[in-house]
């Protein structure tokens, strides 16, 4: 077919209304109306952020994470195909994860768009793990929608042309004569033919290649319109699908008992025949993460995981705890390059510790797995899938192309889904057992035994001197952040395009990530990671919200010490326009400066990243009667009262799910403020659930929060998944400070306290489940 030429990207400086751009996709043949984009490689773009004291741009002004995820993807996005059907529906078989994030809803608005179809006529499946479509199946960074954007409106509006020529041609009339809405081509004359009756007859004989023309932007009647979900009745009515729903013929519950400390090993398993003879029990297999035991019920499951007598060989944390992993942190700081200056030039400083956080996503870590000799199929909800076939494929010694992996939609995931532990951990039981699998984690397994977030430092230096701020400095260090789930592979595909050379994959992803809004002068932000043993993960923003935290409370200490504002200081530093009215926006709707009563205070922050801005004001109560306030089994403190939040990701294609991504962002920097940590001694983590997790809750949420969505200002959307924790934990964090007299230097601010909750053992690895849940009912 041939490889068209690059397709210049859309001129973002004209006003909307004059995008339209013509782009090259591929009609394919099959039986019915099928249609895939072409896309060319774009490019970075060029930075332009300008200093009055000269800060140049960092890395992420000039080519960021989600650019280069978008650049890898691009060679495949011709694989990205809309179907039309002749019962007058469209489906997309999406090359992403949804795990609660909404896309399969903004997707299907996409299709809806360009092929002026109702949005209930338009089916989202997920794709199986494809290898042919290289780094354009992972599901991260909040990159889904910017990287399928436009291949999906193209692929779309293929189809469209392609219904009003077989429309035209069924009617004898010129093209120019038709209109398609809502599902029907109509013409001048009065003629009508649904969609589907025309998705044969529009089907190619021989794949070709073809050009399109987009919508534009003033156009548009479902992009940029807020939509909900359109999987919302079948969420409330637990008819939605995820990997235990499945119904896997012979695929019994399964479940594994898990060593004391981290990663520890089976030496022996001392009552194996006891276990296999227990109510229910068909099958005890030793593997490589402990002991798996299969039955007719999960509760059997947990019966005999609870009996199990093993012995464990150590771990590979073994004997550590937060003290002595904060010691190896310290060894491995990056100094401060910049000397304190004095007499005239001022320092400010800031060190910060934040904790182990656990990245257990609210579904439990599952999958199905039926292997055989010579081939396998699993089903997961999976955000890597490929690089998870791969490796499912060595481990069990089959070819890639044997092994058919499903992915399920996820209940949850941030980052969690990228790896694939209970995929692959089920593939080895059902190959060990002969037999097929339904793994199910407990949620104990997970807390102690999954993904976390690393614990790390960041240490600040900032120097100011005549009204202006000459450095600013951040070492952030931290425990070695996992990335062999597949961006470590686009990292070294995409290395001759990345700003910064002959970098690990930890340092190259915290300089395609962080930035500094403001024009500090002489910028540097360090990363130094050490491998101390741990599972962690690209939790949700990765580093982002410690590295905003620690640079945000240190801007209001600047601020102070140059007696201005911290609004006010932030406006005069902050160097892009769409940061600086994000933040006026918050200021204005969230009233800042008024008088609030004594240790209670308002806080604000501003975090860029991925194409889009936010900012958030906080208001926030640390009177004693707010932080003793009792609530049975739970954990108070500070209470969060009202919380603003504007944010600009250039295009909202659903400004109702972005405003749900917002509010899931400030709930979860509120707990990573206030009070979500893992506790870490002896080689375990003490958290064994969510009872004893304190994410935000309840009686911790703010009554007051307001979600604003910015008007437009690119012609393109940009990330939003990630982009709300920072700026939430941050205002968090200064408003604490200014509400206490004290700036925190320990996330959560209530680690150091005495545990609110009595520590689970760790052998049996998982408690007996609770027969009393009613009496806990709040």
């Amino acid at each position: 077919m041939g490889t068209p030429p690059p397709t210049p990207p859309p001129d973002e400086s004209q006003p909307a209304g004059s995008g339209r751009r013509r782009f090259l996709g591929y009609l394919l043949a099959a039986p019915t109306l099928v249609a895939a984009a072409e896309l060319g490689d774009w490019g970075p773009a060029a930075g332009t952020a300008q200093a009055a004291i000269p800060t140049p741009p960092q890395p992420p002004e000039l080519y960021d994470l989600n650019d280069m995820l978008t650049d890898a993807a691009l060679p495949t996005a011709n694989l990205i195909s809309v179907r039309l059907h002749s019962d007058g529906t469209a489906s997309l078989d999406l090359p992403r994860a949804e795990v609660g994030q909404g896309i399969t809803t903004s997707s299907a608005m996409l299709v809806a768009e360009e092929l002026d179809l109702p949005l209930d006529k338009v089916r989202i499946t997920l794709a199986d793990a494809r290898p042919e479509l290289l780094f354009n199946q992972l599901t991260g960074a909040s990159n889904t929608t910017i990287s399928t954007y436009t291949p999906i409106r193209v692929a779309a509006a293929l189809a469209k042309g392609r219904l009003l020529e077989a429309a035209a041609a069924e009617f004898g009339e010129a093209v120019s004569r038709l209109t398609g809405r809502a599902g029907v081509i109509t013409s001048e004359g009065g003629r009508r033919a649904t969609y589907g009756s025309l998705a044969k007859k529009a089907a190619s004989v021989a794949t070709k290649q073809v050009s399109v023309e987009l919508k534009e932007r003033s156009d548009f009647t479902v992009i940029g319109t807020p939509r909900s979900r359109i999987d919302a009745v079948d969420i409330v009515t637990g008819r939605k699908k995820f990997a235990t729903d499945l119904r896997v013929e012979g695929a019994l519950p399964t479940m594994v008992c898990r060593p004391p400390t981290i990663n520890g090993t089976v030496e022996s398993v001392r009552n194996r025949a006891e276990v296999e003879a227990m109510p229910g029990i068909t099958d005890v297999a030793v593997v490589g993460t402990g002991v798996a035991v299969r039955g007719r019920t999960f509760g059997q499951c947990i019966d005999a995981v609870r009996a199990l007598r093993v012995t464990w060989g150590p771990g590979s944390a073994e004997g550590k705890s937060d003290a002595s992993v904060l010691s190896e942190l310290r060894k491995a700081e990056i100094p401060p390059a910049v000397p304190k200056l004095g007499p005239l030039t001022k320092t400010v400083e800031g060190d910060f510790t934040f904790h182990f956080a656990s990245n257990s996503a609210l579904e439990p870590n599952s999958a199905v797995a039926d292997v055989r000799s010579d081939r396998a199929e699993i089903w997961s909800g999976l955000k890597s899938p490929i690089v998870a076939q791969q490796t499912i494929a060595k481990k069990l010694g089959l070819p890639q192309d044997a092994v058919t992996v499903h992915v399920t939609e996820g209940g949850g995931s941030f980052g969690r889904k990228l790896f694939f532990d209970a995929a692959i951990e089920a593939a080895e039981i059902s190959q060990k057992m002969g037999k097929p699998v339904k793994l199910m984690w407990h949620r104990t397994d997970d807390f102690r035994q999954g993904r976390t977030h690393p614990m790390c430092t960041s240490r600040v230096r900032a120097t100011y001197a005549a009204g202006n701020v000459l450095s600013y400095e951040q070492r952030h260090t931290s425990i070695s952040t996992d990335f062999t789930h597949g961006l470590g592979e686009i990292i070294t595909r995409m290395a001759s395009k990345l700003p910064a050379g002959n970098l690990g994959f930890a340092e190259t992803i915290f300089t395609l990530t962080q930035q500094s809004p403001y024009r500090f002068g002489a910028t540097t932000q360090l990363l130094s990671e050490v491998d101390q043993g741990f599972n962690t993960g690209s939790m949700r923003n990765i580093y982002s919200p410690n590295v905003r935290v620690a640079q945000e409370l240190v801007v209001d200490r600047l601020a102070a010490g140059m007696k201005k504002d911290p609004y006010r200081f932030r406006r005069e530093f902050l160097k892009d326009e769409r940061a600086l009215a994000v933040l006026e926006k918050v200021a204005e709707a969230g009233d800042w400066g008024r008088t609030m009563p004594s240790r209670t205070a308002q806080g604000i922050a501003v975090h860029p990243e991925y194409h889009g801005v936010v900012a958030a004001l906080v208001e926030m109560d640390c009177r004693p009667e707010t932080t003793d306030r009792e609530v049975r089994d739970g954990v108070t403190g500070p209470r969060v009262t009202k919380v603003v939040c504007a944010v600009d990701v250039g295009l909202a294609v659903n400004p109702r799910g972005l405003e749900a991504q917002m509010m899931g962002g400030i709930m979860d920097g509120i707990a990573l403020a206030l009070t979500s940590s893992l506790h870490l001694k002896d080689g375990y983590f003490l958290e064994g659930s969510w009872d004893n997790y304190f994410y935000t809750r309840q009686w911790n949420t703010p009554p007051e929060l307001k979600i604003i969505v910015m008007p437009p200002t690119t012609g393109k959307p940009g990330g939003a998944g990630e982009l709300g924790v920072p700026a939430a934990m941050a205002a968090v964090a200064c408003a604490y400070a200014r509400a206490t007299g004290t700036m925190p230097t320990t996330f959560p601010i209530n680690h150091d306290d005495e545990l609110a909750f009595e520590p689970e053992p760790v052998q049996p690895p998982i408690p007996q489940s609770p027969t009393d849940g009613l009496e806990h009912a709040h």
